[in-house]
């Protein structure tokens, strides 16, 4: 069962990483390309009575964003007389920000992680600085759990089991998810921090090594972590390393499988930020300035609660506060791997804590 489940491991990820490094054609009738109730030509118009504007965000919080979208048409009208329509497309964060600098012609990036903003940014197409709107341009947070089967089988508690033998792990793509990318920064985390059963607190070799034994686990990498999360929904898999919000909108929907959160989880933190290029080729900046602000309202954050996110207004998070577990180790990207532009080449570049450990993960396959 291991030599098949490294076979299927690295295939899936060999294969997601050549599309991730392939050029993008978001409006070419892909997955890529928007969808909604305006053209999908990539170019948004903007009159004295409508509005179209191109949302491109990350899988997760699609049906926030279905229930958020109508609330702004309706405040934009009465605001400013004109009538807004939406294009959406939703992928992995990493795979729509790549799609954004090779030509998807977003008016706003809601994504997963700031990495993936500052993509776009580097590129010349955010000149603003997107950190000036609320919230340091942060719109919900989430935290790293573990989706389990009915009654928890396997005995999953904390990271130290995802590494007993013949397990079968559901993780997405580090190429082109957002969502792995946090996955794997939380595991790390919590092995440096000494959470983790066995492996000493700041010992890169240890925690390198029960990176490589989870990883060895990996049934599958999906592109995204709505499409990782699906697959277990379908019977795919032991555990999913996901979302908080993933699992309990699944628990929301009928879904039958339990969560379990870690001791130590990373705070998952998703930007959002109007892209200048493009609302300035559209006509759209007024409305896209609107939507962003407007996301951050008590009443919209009290929408995306509802759908699994913890808020970011203090307020909304203290009402919702119950709903979600404590969790004793919470740490941020910032305080202790120094930030996205650190992190990035650390973890995943080339020679990279992440990228190394896969390549060692083929050659135990071999």
């Amino acid at each position: 069962m291991l030599n098949k489940t490294l076979r299927l491991f690295i295939l899936t990820l060999a294969l997601f990483i050549s599309v991730a490094c392939a050029p993008v054609a978001a409006t070419s009738g892909s997955a890529a390309a928007p969808t909604g109730d305006a053209s999908a030509s990539g170019e948004a118009s903007a009159s004295g009575d409508a509005v179209t504007l191109i949302l491109g965000g990350y899988t997760t919080p699609r049906e926030a964003y279905a229930e958020i979208i109508p609330l702004f048409k309706t405040f934009w009208k009465e605001k400013s007389g004109q009538d807004v329509t939406f294009e959406e497309s939703y992928l992995g964060s990493g795979a729509q920000s790549r799609a954004i600098v090779e030509g998807f012609e977003a008016d706003i990036a809601a994504l997963s992680l700031e990495a993936d903003i500052n993509r776009i940014q580097d590129a010349n197409l955010i000149t603003h600085d997107w950190h000036s709107s609320p919230h340091n341009g942060i719109v919900s947070d989430s935290i790293v759990v573990f989706a389990v089967r009915p009654g928890n089988p396997k005995h999953i508690t904390d990271w130290a089991d995802l590494a007993q033998p013949g397990l079968q792990i559901l993780t997405p793509n580090p190429a082109t998810s957002g969502g792995a990318m946090w996955n794997i920064l939380s595991l790390y985390g919590a092995a440096k921090r000494g959470f983790v059963e066995g492996v000493p607190a700041d010992d890169d070799a240890a925690a390198q090594e029960f990176l490589l034994s989870v990883l060895n686990n990996v049934l599958v990498m999906d592109k995204g972590a709505r499409e990782s999360i699906t697959n277990f929904e379908q019977g795919v898999g032991d555990v999913a390393i996901t979302y908080e919000n993933e699992v309990l909108v699944g628990q929301k929907g009928g879904q039958d499988y339990e969560m379990v959160t870690p001791r130590s989880s990373i705070l998952i933190e998703n930007p959002v930020a109007v892209i200048d290029a493009n609302v300035d080729k559209h006509g759209t900046r007024d409305a896209a300035e609107a939507f962003v602000n407007f996301l951050f309202t008590p009443d919209v954050q009290r929408v995306f609660a509802k759908y699994g996110l913890r808020s970011v207004d203090e307020t909304v998070a203290t009402e919702t506060a119950a709903q979600y577990p404590a969790v004793k180790d919470l740490f941020t990207v910032d305080e202790y791997f120094g930030g996205w532009k650190a992190v990035t080449p650390l973890m995943f570049g080339e020679d990279g804590i992440f990228t190394k450990t896969v390549a060692k993960v083929q050659r135990l396959a071999q």
